[in-house]
């Protein structure tokens, strides 16, 4: 695996790029986090032709914490970013404090074909999936609950493939966006759910994990989604 870099970046103070705040961190939960992928872009932006190479977090208060395949460039956005390099030393058995924000999803046959003639596939999120058979009326009281379950579930699965098991999992939230650029009312516009997550896992393989670290977690990860801290406990 090449390497990887961790970094602080926090959107510059200056006079010039306060003039921009409501459209570099617009109050809109859904448009911040478009507005906010659109952001980070001008940090990595060296090489035209790349595509997304780079997971990133949200840390609230202009701040954000990205996982990248190269280090960033200097952007008249942010203050000059604090990097270091990715490379966890990890064996079997470790056991390591997590954060992660991911969307949690299921992929499923929808019998359907996309215009280029291969199978359609849709995204199905656990939380919402898993309160959809419960009464409007009910939702909210167990919507937490549908949420750990959803998660618990999910990251045993993510484990068995990706080389660590999860040992304590904890849902901190659970909130549910409009997909950026989707206009129109909103019982009509494409969602997504978010889920915050901490606990602790231990490493089974070593390899496996780093990798999936470096790739990501579940979907949305344009948005915010994905990137999975990691400590020692």
């Amino acid at each position: 695996m090449s390497g990887y870099y961790l970094s602080r970046l926090r959107i510059a103070r200056q006079p010039q790029v306060a003039a921009l705040a409501q459209l570099l961190n617009p109050d809109d939960a859904s448009q911040r986090m478009d507005a906010h992928h659109r952001l980070l872009w001008s940090a990595f932006c060296g090489d035209s032709k790349a595509t997304r190479d780079f997971l990133w977090r949200d840390e609230r208060r202009g701040a954000f914490l990205v996982l990248s395949a190269r280090p960033p460039v200097p952007s008249p956005f942010f203050d000059a970013a604090d990097t270091r390099e990715f490379a966890p030393a990890l064996q079997a058995g470790d056991r390591l404090a997590f954060v992660l924000r991911a969307n949690a999803t299921r992929t499923v046959d929808s019998g359907r074909q996309t215009a280029r003639g291969k199978p359609h596939k849709s995204h199905i999120d656990l939380v919402m999936d898993a309160l959809h058979s419960v009464p409007s009326g009910e939702r909210a009281a167990q919507r937490m609950e549908a949420a750990q379950t959803a998660a618990q579930d999910w990251l045993r699965r993510q484990g068995e493939r990706h080389g660590f098991q999860p040992v304590d999992v904890v849902v901190e939230d659970y909130s549910v966006h409009a997909l950026p650029g989707r206009g129109g009312p909103r019982k009509n516009q494409p969602q997504f759910g978010v889920l915050d997550i901490t606990g602790q896992l231990a490493v089974t393989d070593p390899g496996a994990f780093v990798l999936k670290v470096t790739q990501g977690f579940g979907r949305a990860k344009a948005f915010g989604c994905g990137l999975m801290l990691i400590r020692r406990g």
